[in-house]
């Protein structure tokens, strides 16, 4: 042990000049204040600066404080460690989050118990004894956070890490700045370090409001999300068809009073062509004469990760922005929700991908049917938003070879996601678009094996990616999502090739929605949607005019992407005039019209 105390570094750091000494002090407040606040700015070099400041951890705690004497060997030990861990970082920068967090995590929890430990050393001081236990229970704490918090993430590293660096900073900023004034002060010294020294021990403290404040503001983020349960597993005994039911039970989550509900699993049609399961939502009205005409519903963006499902979260189909059920019951129709393949169910969750995306919203309706107690009419008009609105696109073109027993009346697209190559090759302009780039990427890489994250996207803006994509929109952690994305918005280009190129390009441009649907159809968007531009759409649909497609497009001044289907969104009457026109069978007017409200 004595071996380490006369370490050269730390020899050669207490030999040094006072002015470096704060200027080190300095560099380590500011740092940490830069990777605190900005902790994706950057994020090719996040490795260089959390090294970096793991380095300069281990110069501070290398360094001898008043009234010590000879350094304590705790302190060098952690010195010592700091600067190795910083070391390991710098050297080798392509490790992964969870590593760094792990080594700064390890190494938070070592100092924090030494530093517990001295306290009971002898030859203390009280106010040493104070300040080195405080700052041991505030790194115990952190090191914990950094260890054992649910989704490590670039934003828990950098904020845990950066708060220490910068209590560490201003700890010796402040015994050097007393040292200096002391001295300048004559015959003050004796009177000005006990000032210094108490000094210290406040920060000490405040640490350790700091440590647990951070604890009880993030238990939220660190709650469990939902959990898929057995409903959810496909049976040995599968039917081999699609649109099959498989089993069903009451659901209730965000179901009205007025109806009744169910969650059901049944086959599909996966991506590659085999009989998959998926999950729906089914409601009906309670009280009528049956035979319920239906909505056939594909939802907007709730995320990739298996737990993302709607009929997984408290509200239902209300999670994926159909906010009209009360109203759609009050109509007497049925409500039939997917999920999708991959939410709720094995994945891969087909993001984007149209055909089985379509398939799993028709097989819903067709396998509803077997509901006895549901009760459905064979009238069926789709709709679906955002994610959903290209789904449904999908379904008009769709239906009537693949599923010719459900009578598709009209396709309403609200939003829709229409060009997947152009919203992709757009979303990091948008604020928080990466949060739905990481959906694609990961959807896209896993579905077709030629796709390759480091073909596309920079290096170090993969991990957040990946990360990104396990959290639904829905989770408490999306705000670590939607923290990394406004980071994420202020580097360079998330990509570092166009995505509309290569293998992905042609892909996406596979996805792209038909220009031909079998049922008329109702394209709505809103004029102010950021993360799809109306002038996007507004291409789109002239190509399915100029294909022979009658549209009639809508454009509502004023509303976002999500604000177009809520209230007071002129869209909601309009929407629910029309499917009622088209449950009547009334005829629709011939041509493309293009209409702002």
């Amino acid at each position: 042990m004595r071996l380490l105390q006369r370490l050269a570094i730390g020899r050669l750091y207490a030999r040094l000049p006072e002015g470096v000494r704060i200027a080190v002090a300095v560099v380590a407040v500011v740092l940490g204040v830069v990777i605190v606040i900005r902790p994706t700015t950057a994020l090719d070099v996040l490795a260089w600066l959390l090294g970096g400041g793991m380095a300069l951890t281990g110069l501070l705690e290398l360094t001898g404080r008043d009234g010590e004497g000879e350094r304590p060997r705790w302190r060098t030990v952690t010195g010592a460690a700091w600067l190795l861990g910083g070391a390991i970082v710098l050297l080798a920068p392509g490790l992964t989050v969870r590593v760094v967090a792990v080594v700064v995590g390890v190494l938070l929890l070592l100092g924090g118990i030494l530093g517990v430990l001295s306290v009971f050393g002898r030859g203390r001081t009280l106010d040493a004894r104070i300040a080195d236990g405080a700052f041991g229970v505030s790194g115990v704490i952190f090191g914990a956070l950094a260890l054992f918090w649910p989704d490590i993430t670039l934003l828990v590293v950098a904020v845990v890490f950066g708060a220490r660096l910068i209590m560490s900073g201003v700890v010796d900023l402040w015994t050097r700045l007393r040292r200096r004034r002391d001295e300048r002060a004559g015959g003050a010294e004796t009177d000005g370090a006990p000032r210094r020294r108490w000094g210290r021990t406040v920060i000490a403290v405040a640490s350790v409001a700091l440590a647990v404040s951070t604890t009880i503001v993030t238990t939220p983020l660190r709650e469990g999300s939902t959990v898929v349960d057995d409903f959810y597993a496909a049976p040995r005994d599968l039917p081999d068809e699609p649109g099959r039911l498989v089993r069903a039970e009451p659901f209730t989550g965000g179901i009205p009073a007025s109806a009744e509900g169910w969650r059901i699993l049944y086959t599909t049609t996966g991506v590659d062509g085999r009989v998959r399961v998926a999950s729906a939502i089914v409601a009906v009205p309670r009280e009528g004469d049956g035979r319920w005409p239906v909505i056939d519903w594909s939802h907007g963006t709730t995320g990739f990760a298996e737990h993302c499902a709607p009929s997984l979260q408290p509200r239902g189909l209300w999670a994926g922005a159909f906010y009209m059920l009360p109203r759609a019951i009050k109509e007497g129709w049925a409500v039939v929700g997917t999920d999708y393949i991959g939410l709720g169910t094995e994945g891969p969750h087909p993001y984007l991908v149209g055909p089985p995306s379509a398939y799993a919203s028709l097989d819903a309706v067709r396998a509803a049917r077997e509901l006895e107690e549901a009760d459905l009419g064979a009238r069926t008009v789709v709709w679906g938003h955002s994610q959903g609105g290209a789904a449904a696109l999908w379904s008009g073109s769709l239906a009537r070879e693949y599923s010719p027993d459900v009578w598709v009346q009209g396709v309403a697209a609200l939003a829709p996601a229409s060009d997947p190559a152009a919203l992709v090759q757009g979303i990091s302009s948008v604020t928080g678009g990466s949060i739905f780039a990481s959906y694609a990427f990961r959807s896209f890489s896993e579905i077709y094996p030629e796709i390759d994250y480091r073909d596309y996207v920079r290096p170090g803006a993969e991990t957040a990616l990946r990360q990104m994509s396990e959290r639904c929109l829905s989770d408490p952690t999306i705000v670590l999502s939607v923290a990394a994305a406004l980071g994420m918005s202020r580097d360079p280009a998330l990509f570092s090739r166009s995505p509309a190129s290569g293998d992905l390009g042609a892909r996406l441009r596979e996805n792209t929605a038909p220009l031909r649907s079998t049922a008329p159809l109702l394209l709505a968007h809103g004029g102010a949607d950021s993360v799809i531009p109306v002038a996007s759409q507004a291409a789109f649909v002239d190509r399915m005019c100029a294909a022979g497609q009658d549209v009639d497009f809508r454009i509502y001044d004023g509303f976002e992407h999500a604000g177009v289907v809520e209230r007071p969104s002129p869209l909601i009457d309009e929407l629910f005039d029309w499917t009622r026109d088209r449950f009547a069978g009334l005829p629709v007017a011939e041509g493309c019209t293009t209409t702002e409200r």
